[in-house]
Formats: structure tokens, C-alpha cells, sequence
């Protein structure tokens, strides 16, 4: 199957948080390609560091803030986004790249961040319209691979199954962490196909 891998760096995983970042990069599952000519990456505006900083939890604090700058002095308005994300869906090589077919989402914090923050942001009716209402989040098939004892306790984050499959760390810049959940997803493939000849 076709995917569209997605990523979103954002100011904390509480309701009221905001998108900061957004990439997102097509691949085939089959051939373990992607198509890097559709990859983008864009930042959100957000209000300032210092304006948010009190709300922010220590742990983006610590490690966001630069994201945050950015996000707040580089970053497109919503309804930019909104709308860039909308050309691009309907743009004649996306279409055809998937077929002219709704789009099957892929991530690794899909229930946590993506779905929910998509869906406040675009709004159900935009999600609806070009994505599907199924999608594939790695981190759900970590937790069925564990507990088929397919993979080791623990593989249920990002970071942990990064470093099992070999791949360093998580970079938490969105283009590259959505890059490397698609490299994940590979790998665990390639895993299970040598695991099903043995």
C-alpha cells in the first residue's frame, strides 16, 4: 500500500497545545520507496516563546524552544496551512500518486497528537474529504508485535525503536522523524518476512 507519513512538533500533548511544525512525505509499502519529490515541511506561527513559556511543559521547554522561535517568527497563519495542505492534496502529482484515491495516513503518534490536532485544526469535514478514516500508526502495531513476542518489551516509543532497529535517535524535527517512522516501518517488515521463511 500507499502512505502519506506524517510528523507534528508541537508546544505539548495537552488539549489546548498548539502545532508548531508539520512534514509529511509519501511511500510505498511494497517497494519501500518514497517519493521525495512530494516531501514538505512547514511551520505553524505560534505565539512566542515567552508568551508560552508558562503553560509549557519542562520537558518542551528544554528541548522545543528553538521550534518554538521559529514556529513564531517564520511560521504560516492556520488558514495558510490550511490552505497549502489543500493545494498540495489536490495537485495532479499527489492525486496521481495515490491514485486518486482518499489518502491512508501513517505515524507514530497518530491517537495521541496527529489525528487530534488535524482534526481541531482542519476540521472534520477537510479530514473527511481527503483522508481515510482508517489509518496506520506504528506505534499500535509496536504494542501487537509485542505482544505476539515479535518484538522485546518497550518498543512502543519512538526512541526505543529507533535504537532496536538500529537507527540512531529520534531527530524531533517533523520531515525527519517522518522519514524514519517509514524506515521503521520497513525494517519491522523486513523482520517479519525473514521470521515467516525460518
Amino acid at each position: 500500500m500507499r502512505y502519506l507519513s506524517i510528523d507534528i512538533e508541537a508546544t505539548g500533548l495537552a488539549e489546548n497545545c498548539l502545532m508548531i511544525e508539520f512534514a509529511m512525505i509519501p511511500f510505498d509499502a511494497a517497494t519501500g520507496t518514497f517519493e521525495e519529490s512530494l516531501a514538505r515541511s512547514v511551520f505553524i506561527q505560534c505565539p512566542s516563546f515567552e508568551d508560552l513559556k508558562p503553560t509549557l511543559d519542562p520537558w518542551v521547554v528544554e528541548h522545543n524552544e528553538t521550534l518554538i522561535r521559529k514556529a513564531h517568527a517564520e511560521g504560516m497563519p492556520m488558514a495558510d496551512f490550511k490552505k497549502m495542505l489543500q493545494d498540495y492534496l489536490e495537485s495532479k502529482e499527489v492525486k496521481s500518486y495515490f491514485n486518486n484515491q482518499k489518502i491512508t495516513l501513517f505515524g507514530k503518534s497518530m491517537s495521541a497528537i496527529d489525528l487530534p490536532f488535524l482534526n481541531r485544526d482542519l476540521g472534520w469535514e477537510f479530514m473527511r474529504k481527503y483522508f481515510q478514516h482508517r489509518q496506520l500508526d506504528l506505534s499500535g502495531l509496536a504494542y501487537g508485535l509485542m505482544d505476539l513476542g515479535l518484538l522485546p518489551p518497550g518498543m512502543e516509543s519512538g526512541s526505543g525503536l529507533m535504537r532496536y532497529l538500529g537507527l540512531g535517535s529520534v531527530a524531533h524535527t517533523a520531515l525527519e522523524d517522518a522519514r524514519n517512522t517509514a524506515i521503521m516501518y520497513f525494517k519491522i517488515i523486513e523482520k517479519i518476512k525473514l521470521l515467516s521463511k525460518a
